[in-house]
């Protein structure tokens, strides 16, 4: 029995002089939640774009389901369900007619497969006499992955679903997909924010269309290679120019309210921090600390930068 459900070999896509997408490889498992992570321009929305068979590839191949996406595409789209980035559904229609037309265009009706979006549809039934454009974006969030289930699809597309909704939202909608992931469903989710490559059951990470890693977000933090400092002083924007001036640092980024910062092998944070203090910095605090995905996605980003 065939467990893949997405298979993409030396996928490549170009617009003009840019390069969207560089020979990606790689495969996405039935069921798996699945996260295509990496920032504005990293050429998620593209790979979508081929995936769902909107868009043409230069080179390669993709399948999904089986079905070859160029030849295949009627037999693709029957079977996927899609949400774009921004919200696309008809804003003059209300929460309920919108619901029943992508039932009506996929040939189906909303009850008979109202117990695949019931738990998400019931949070917002009793608006469902709004227009849609009146909505929340959290509102929105929900009709619209309403809408992309009720055909019963066999995989999920969601390109960036929680970008520019609250907080709140974004963690009731993951809540949503960690649901859904229990059933036989495929989930390819795109996402610039890493704390949300956290929860999936793996990641790809890309960055200017070039494939960094595919693993699981444990697994990536585990193949991080070198010790990793949080570092903060009183005068933040001075501390990070005199780390980025430091003969021995590897690399400094800021990460909230510290800078994240690697050495080179042979020097000490307490050489750091003597240094920093050299350097006129009062109550310089330095502490070792586990990487997070974003931590390992910027140090495989600066190897990439340097192999390139």
């Amino acid at each position: 029995m065939n467990t893949t459900s997405v298979e993409i070999k030396d996928l490549s896509k170009k617009y003009g002089d840019v390069q969207a997408l560089q020979a990606l490889s790689f495969s996405v498992e039935k069921g798996e939640l699945f996260g295509l992570v990496g920032p504005d321009g990293a050429g998620k929305t593209s790979l979508f774009r081929i995936l769902t068979t909107v868009l043409l590839p230069d080179e390669g191949t993709a399948t999904v389901e089986g079905f070859h996406v160029v030849r295949d595409f009627r037999e693709i789209r029957k079977i996927t369900g899609y949400m774009p980035g921004r919200f696309s559904l008809y804003q003059d229609l209300t929460v309920e007619e919108n619901l029943k037309f992508y039932a009506t265009v996929f040939g189906t009706t909303v009850e008979e497969n109202y117990d695949l979006i019931k738990d998400i549809y019931i949070q917002i039934e009793p608006f469902k006499k709004r227009r849609a454009g009146k909505l929340s974006g959290g509102m929105k969030q929900k009709l619209a992955l309403s809408c992309a289930l009720i055909h019963k699809p066999g995989i999920l597309i969601l390109d960036e679903p929680t970008t520019g909704v609250d907080a709140v939202s974004r963690k009731e909608f993951w809540d949503m997909l960690l649901r859904l992931k229990g059933s036989d469903l495929t989930i390819l989710v795109s996402t610039p924010y890493m704390d949300e490559a956290e929860l999936c059951d793996r990641v790809a990470l890309l960055q200017d269309g070039k494939l960094l890693s595919v693993n699981t977000p444990q697994n990536i933090k585990e193949d991080y290679q070198v010790r990793l400092w949080a570092v903060w002083a009183e005068n933040m924007y001075q501390l990070k120019a005199d780390l980025a001036a430091y003969e021995d640092t590897r690399s400094v980024f800021l990460f909230g309210q510290d800078l994240h910062v690697t050495l080179n092998q042979d020097d000490t944070s307490e050489n750091m921090k003597v240094w920093l203090e050299g350097k006129g910095h009062h109550q310089v605090h330095v502490e070792e600390i586990q990487p997070s995905v974003e931590d390992c996605f910027m140090e495989l980003m600066s190897k990439d930068q340097l192999q390139g």
